[in-house]
């Protein structure tokens, strides 16, 4: 049996719209999560500084504030912010996947959902930018590019120590089947799947409204938006196709975040907003095995060093860590090798554009 591979990942609320603080939380979750013994920390959808929840609610007209807001507590690719997370990685040993809403030096308000990749040396090893925002996000973040869509190998302890290559899309990129073929392509053995910590596709104007058997809310015309089925199934596609193991790392709604959503409110919303987001479904965390189930998974005691085999963590705040062999990826692949011996290269053919898309390309008179 190969040495286990540890993941943490972080079902934690942010401190929202404040990136310096919640930069502080991040670097205490990676230091906890290095104290158990992880290799790779995981973090959920922009958890620096925030995810636009606004834009599920309120018109475009009415979110200005918010959007000055996000635009001004969103990060740099080399600025303070991720430079510390670089740090503590370095000093811990750890790898680090953390979503960001990233800002750029040639706009003031061009924003990307971004996820980067931290190495043990403090390096950033993928930077990735979502390639393409969803429904209501769009009013937040542009297109990304295929710049990050990389496959990296994990090797925490050196050559005696385990390893595994890691892969990551963000949210509504798992339902992308190029995407994720891109990564099994690359031999990716766990799969990072990002998720904000509730996804509305429209406000809840009333309590009776809100509730149903799975703690969705209810559209009769429409059905249910059940973020919580909706995203398993999504990542589980990924292992079952890339008979890899998986993480599905969402965010969690506090009540201090609904507080801070609610004081940049107008009036005339702020009813909706908190139906809204208190009755909207949380998003879970949970691993995934190569066959798409549900695999063990624990919580420690920051206190005691206790394990709570808890399994997935949804409505607590909480790290959970799972043990993976990545031997097991091996066998099913004997059944269905997506991108070997099941596979016709005849037939298909897929080309992906790495390129980093700029604004702009300068050409001197002489050509250089």
């Amino acid at each position: 049996m190969a040495p286990a591979f540890k993941v943490a990942a972080c079902h934690v609320a942010p401190v929202y719209l404040n990136a310096a603080e919640t930069t502080k939380r991040c670097i205490s979750l990676i230091n906890e999560a290095a104290d158990n013994g992880a290799h790779l920390v995981v973090f959920p959808e922009t958890y620096i500084p925030a995810f636009p929840f606004w834009s599920s609610v309120l018109s475009p007209a009415d979110s200005h504030g918010f959007f000055i807001k996000m635009a001004k507590e969103s990060v740099y690719a080399d600025g303070d912010e991720l430079t510390a997370v670089s740090t503590v990685a370095k000093e811990r040993n750890v790898y680090v996947s953390l979503g960001v809403s990233e800002k750029v030096r040639y706009s003031s308000a061009t924003l990307f959902n971004s996820n980067f990749i931290f190495g043990p040396a403090g390096d950033v090893l993928v930077h990735h930018r979502k390639l393409q925002a969803t429904f209501f996000e769009r009013l937040t973040w542009s297109m990304g590019d295929g710049n990050g869509l990389k496959v990296i190998e994990c090797a925490p302890s050196g050559a005696e120590g385990p390893r595994a290559k890691i892969g990551a899309l963000v949210c509504g990129e798992n339902t992308n089947p190029l995407a994720r073929y891109t990564l099994i392509a690359q031999g990716e053995q766990f799969h990072i799947s990002t998720w904000p910590a509730k996804w509305p596709t429209k406000p809840i104007t009333s309590p009776d409204s809100a509730e149903s058997t799975n703690g969705t809310y209810k559209d009769p015309t429409q059905g249910e938006f059940d973020n919580v089925v909706l995203n398993r199934t999504r990542c589980a596609s990924q292992c079952v196709e890339g008979k890899c193991f998986g993480v599905l790392c969402a965010g969690f709604m506090s009540t201090e975040m609904i507080d801070t959503l609610l004081s940049m409110t107008p009036a005339s919303g702020k009813e909706v907003m908190k139906l809204t987001m208190e009755n909207s479904a949380q998003a879970e965390t949970l691993f995934l095995g190569p066959s798409g189930a549900p695999i063990p998974a624990y919580t420690i005691d920051s206190k005691t060093g206790e394990r709570d085999e808890v399994g997935v963590l949804r409505h607590q705040q909480g790290i959970l860590y799972a043990d993976m062999d990545m031997d097991a990826t091996i066998e099913g692949k004997q059944f269905h090798d997506v991108v070997g011996g099941y596979q016709r290269f005849d037939v298909f053919d897929l080309k992906v554009n790495t390129a980093r898309r700029q604004p702009v390309n300068f050409v001197s008179a002489d050509g250089g």
